[in-house]
């Protein structure tokens, strides 16, 4: 037994075209309801050819994406450079502090383009990249390195999650596989060829020059965002949007960043029993619980889309990507440094080369996984086969040794990577199979948040986890060479080639020896993303968009957004 309601929205309110942090659409009486929108106009084809329009605004999208990706991977190769330049410990934050910025300014993309329009806040966040990079790039210290990378971290946020809700505005998700697939590629693409570039920049003691890159690349993007994206927005008052924003999430960051900060310190600075590790990781869990508290009850436009999670599918497609997140970065941050640089004593840009085969085998995946979804409208079998082949794959890489051959260290992150290209395009279907057009703009927004969460997290449990196996495997000579600390361990990275033996072979069998817990830790979060994907269902992907965030022509780029959009709210079978 289904049970339906239907209501008309009037012209100009608030709900007169999606809102990206709007209330869910999802009505507070039925389980995991679905939304059809229906246009009192005929909609058009869903399989009309694109208009020119809609491919440069595509190609600027992917060029953007390409910008920010292209960092994020090439950071991992530079880390003991810019650790030894420095002379620093806190490697670690170089990562974090770009994933936490992110995490905490996704949910305020989507209120800040609500308001502003998708345009302006897509150029707000390459120039706010832009300006990272160049303090990053003229760090004079780590804590300056690390104070660029945060504001780095807000726009990439910003790049990664408008490309994502512009893609939603423009494409229904029906035909969205391709689209996200060609994106997927275009993000394996800058994750192939910038950890050789980090590397090469990092051989000739020129690190700093990666983030300088980035300026004239966001100078392109910039130009192509102003010229071709051009796309409609629905008229409301800056009032009724600006009442949309959640500054409640800055508790949630400063509860993430306490916790952060417990998982980094816990082992390896100071004991888990500490009351430095054991205040931080209360205060993080009691902040979390107090903002999911504020959230529910006190909340009007949550950045938690509670309505939302009510469905099965949608939730559980939020815990995969999570753990997809996690998964990405135990291999993407830690294999190129703690295997190939400290084992294997490449250089920083052969440890780059040596990445080629997993990340060049994520791009095909994700763009086969794209057509697979578009041509059989199907999901869950894709989501099973890619966590199959990324438990296997991530499992596979505990058999790596400092000494392994290069038929294991270049063909065993074959199978990982073929895993997370198929879920890169995977999981989002999950998230958003259940809902209606109108509401993906707010899930994409969610799920950009997840994704960011998912990083901080990944980044953070593996440097824990790597000292604390460092911690015991280190020879006792070379920490006290090195400043009595395995944290100091990646900071003396460059200089392991020039130990004598068998001190030398001795610290490459314990870096070695200690990222398989990295695998370990892979593998687990893959394996449990397996057996949550079982239970998700296979729901019909909707062949509409919204029309009130499509591309401006003639007849509407000067005129008010579509009227009389009617709402039919489908609950789920009693």
């Amino acid at each position: 037994m289904s049970f339906s309601s239907t209501t008309k929205s009037p012209p100009g309110s608030l709900h007169d075209g999606i809102t990206t942090i709007s209330p869910p659409i999802l009505s507070s009486d039925h389980l995991a309801p679905t939304t059809e929108v229906v246009e009192e106009a005929p909609a058009s084809e869903p399989s009309k050819r694109k208009p020119l329009a809609f491919w440069m605004v595509f190609v600027a999208l992917c060029f953007s994406c390409f910008v920010a990706a292209l960092d994020l991977t090439a950071v991992s190769t530079t880390l003991p450079d810019v650790a030894q330049t420095f002379n620093s410990v806190d490697y670690s934050w170089i990562g974090s502090a770009y994933a936490l910025t992110s995490t905490a300014f996704v949910p305020w993309t989507g209120g800040l383009a609500n308001i502003f329009g998708r345009r302006p806040v897509m150029l707000g966040g390459l120039i706010i990249f832009a300006l990272g990079s160049a303090l990053t790039g003229a760090a004079q210290s780590m804590a300056m390195a690390i104070g660029g990378r945060s504001v780095q971290g807000i726009g990439g946020g910003a790049i990664l999650t408008m490309v994502e809700i512009i893609v939603c505005d423009l494409v229904p998700l029906a035909e969205r596989g391709a689209y996200f697939g060609i994106i997927g590629c275009v993000w394996a693409l800058a994750s192939a060829i910038g950890p050789p570039i980090g590397g090469a920049l990092a051989s000739a003691g020129q690190w700093r020059w990666l983030f300088y890159l980035n300026l004239p690349l966001c100078g392109i993007a910039i130009l192509l965002v102003i010229f071709f994206l051009n796309v409609k927005a629905p008229k409301t008052t800056t009032r009724e949007k600006l009442e949309q924003m959640d500054f409640y999430n800055i508790i949630f960051v400063a509860a993430v960043t306490s916790l952060v900060l417990a998982l980094t310190w816990g082992g390896s600075t100071y004991a888990w029993s500490s009351g430095r590790v054991l205040a931080p990781l209360i205060l993080g869990i009691a902040g979390i619980i107090a903002f999911l508290f504020i959230e529910r009850s006190f909340v009007r436009y949550p950045t938690v889309p509670f309505d939302i999670l009510r469905s099965r599918t949608t939730l559980l497609g939020y815990a995969t990507t999570f753990l997809h997140s996690v998964v990405m970065m135990e291999i993407v941050y830690f294999l190129p440094t703690a295997y190939f640089q400290a084992a294997r004593e490449f250089s920083p840009i052969r440890s780059g080369t040596a990445l080629f085969s997993f990340c060049f085998t994520v791009a095909p995946f994700a763009i086969i996984t794209g057509a697979w979804v578009t041509v059989t409208q199907k999901y869950k079998l894709q989501n099973l086969v890619g966590w199959s082949f990324a438990c296997l794959g991530s499992g596979l890489l505990i058999l790596l040794k400092w000494d392994s051959s290069k038929g294991l260290w270049a063909g065993l992150p074959i199978v990982v990577g073929i895993g997370l290209g198929i879920l890169y395009t995977g999981t989002q279907f999950a998230v958003l199979a259940p809902l209606s057009p109108r509401q993906q703009p707010h899930a994409i927004a969610f799920f950009g948040f997840v994704r960011a969460l998912g990083q901080v997290f990944g980044i953070s449990i593996g440097t824990t986890a790597l000292q604390n196996q460092l911690n015991k495997k280190l020879p006792a000579a070379f920490v006290a060479e090195i400043g009595g600390s395995a944290e100091a361990a990646f900071a003396a990275i460059p200089r392991i080639s020039s130990l004598p033996e068998p001190t030398r072979t001795a610290v490459r069998a314990a870096f070695a020896d200690s990222a398989q817990v990295l695998w370990i830790i892979a593998c687990a979060m893959a394996g449990a993303a397996l057996l949550l994907s079982l239970f998700l269902e296979n729901l019909k992907l909707a062949t509409t968009g919204d029309e009130n965030w499509g591309l401006k022509d003639k007849s509407t780029s000067n005129a008010a957004s579509p009227q009389g959009v009617e709402e039919k709210t489908v609950g789920a079978a009693a």
